[in-house]
């Protein structure tokens, strides 16, 4: 599918005619698909309730593998958040114009993929009304969190994520609220009218808005290098064969964008295509979403060669029997999809018409969230169930508890988004123009 065989605006209306078309009434198969996400959700909750009720022997978690499903599921949607800030962040301040029809719906992604992240801290310690104790203030027994942790360092670091990726959001909602106020005559109106603070669109108020983009892209640009170094170094900072490396904080940050960026292809070409935004989300936006797979999956081929050289190079032991483990031993086949999946799939996005056939990409983006998921889970349970001593091996099988919750994470996650979809414009009408009319002016 070529860039240039795609329909292109005719004007600025209809821009808003097409992206506020995803405001409309919703379809019998959009309801459909919600009550579905919502039904694998509640059947989540009630496993979590069982959990809850019968205590952690419940899941597979056992000796010597105590971090399973749900930690790996954890680093799997903080790595998925990492998109949102990326794009709208980090390529604004690059002045990236392509980004702004992409960006919306990649900052909703990092919202509700870091909301199903924090969530599942709190499911693995059993004890949920335990999270109290993770929380730095005094309190009843006059005991102060182990700030040494790094479980505690998530705490932080993922808390200012959200509220972070939260305010921006937000704040770059806030025309695009007060165009559909204007255009939406139902219910949504009255919400519309409070979300969009009294925007009249005058030039005092875009001036303001522009600097709080600005300051705001500053804050969390930082983020993407700190908050999944922060992540990575819960394995890191261990002794665990396998874990213990300085390769893991670029190595984690390289694997978050590229599965980050692969999520956002996957949700957001179903959006297109329902909704007939092609002279919208174009192909060149897909093509240049390629370019960086291609990189980040570059970097993350490089890290998984990295690992098993200086494995065999460094001599020891232990490292050596960890890697020959993880590619040959009891998990070689979630290695293998990990390697497969992550390395070899994307390799075709360095062609530029694969990049612009936009099934393929989508394709492509659901192998990678696949193989980004079993990258996790290869790093921990290979770690975990082969250590220094024979007699602590073991070997972990998640129960249906623990997938069911993961289930559950998906649709819970794809549920918000379905919501989000005909609540608010899922493209930033605004941007948008702005780059219609000086590519106007270009011509």
């Amino acid at each position: 599918m070529a860039a240039m065989t795609e329909p292109i605006p005719a004007n600025a209306d209809q821009i808003n005619e097409d992206v506020f078309r995803t405001l409309q009434p919703p379809t019998p198969l959009y309801v459909l698909a919600i009550l579905l996400m919502g039904g694998i959700t509640t059947a989540g909750v009630g496993a979590l309730a069982y959990q809850t009720y019968f205590g952690m022997g419940v899941t597979g978690l056992q000796h010597p593998v105590m971090w399973g499903v749900y930690i790996t599921t954890f680093v799997f949607w903080v790595g998925i958040a990492h998109a949102g800030t990326l794009i709208s962040a980090i390529l604004y301040l690059f002045r990236a114009k392509w980004r702004n029809a992409i960006n919306r719906g990649a900052e909703a992604m990092t919202v509700f993929a870091v909301i199903t992240a924090g969530q599942f801290p709190l499911i693995h310690i059993g004890r949920l009304w335990k999270f109290y104790f993770m929380l730095p203030y005094p309190n009843q027994r006059g005991l102060w969190v182990n700030f040494k942790s790094p479980l505690m360092w998530d705490v932080f670091a993922v808390g200012t994520y959200t509220t972070i990726s939260i305010l921006f959001l937000i704040v770059g909602l806030i025309p695009d609220i007060a165009a559909a106020r204007d255009r939406i005559p139902d219910w949504r109106r009255h919400l519309y009218n409070v979300l969009s603070f009294g925007w009249r669109g005058t030039g005092e108020q875009w001036r303001h808005h522009a600097r709080a983009v600005l300051h705001l892209s500053g804050l969390a640009t930082p983020l993407v290098l700190s908050v999944h170094s922060v992540v990575s170094w819960d394995f890191a900072v261990s002794l665990v064969p396998g874990w213990h490396t300085t390769i893991f904080a670029p190595y984690f940050v390289a694997g978050a964008i590229f599965s980050g960026i692969a999520m956002v292809i996957t949700v957001l070409v179903p959006v297109r295509a329902s909704f007939g935004l092609h002279a919208v989300i174009r192909a060149e936006h897909f093509d240049n979403m390629g370019k960086f797979i291609v990189l980040t999956s570059t970097i993350v081929g490089y890290a998984y060669a990295t690992e098993f050289f200086m494995a065999w190079y460094s001599t020891n032991a232990f490292e050596q029997a960890a890697f020959w483990h993880r590619a040959f031993g009891d998990y070689w086949w979630a290695t293998w999809i990990m390697i497969t999946c992550n390395v070899i799939v994307p390799l075709p996005l360095w062609i530029k018409r694969v990049r612009l056939n936009v099934t393929w990409m989508w394709i492509t983006s659901i192998f990678i969230n696949i193989g980004m998921w079993f990258e996790r889970y290869v790093i921990i349970t290979t770690g975990l169930s082969h250590e220094y001593s024979p007699a602590a091996w073991g070997y972990y099988t998640p129960s249906w508890v623990e997938m069911t919750i993961l289930a559950a994470s998906f649709s819970f996650f794809m549920m918000f988004f379905l919501i989000f979809l005909r609540m608010f414009p899922i493209v930033a009408v605004q941007e948008v123009k702005e780059t219609y009319y000086e590519n106007e002016g270009a011509r």
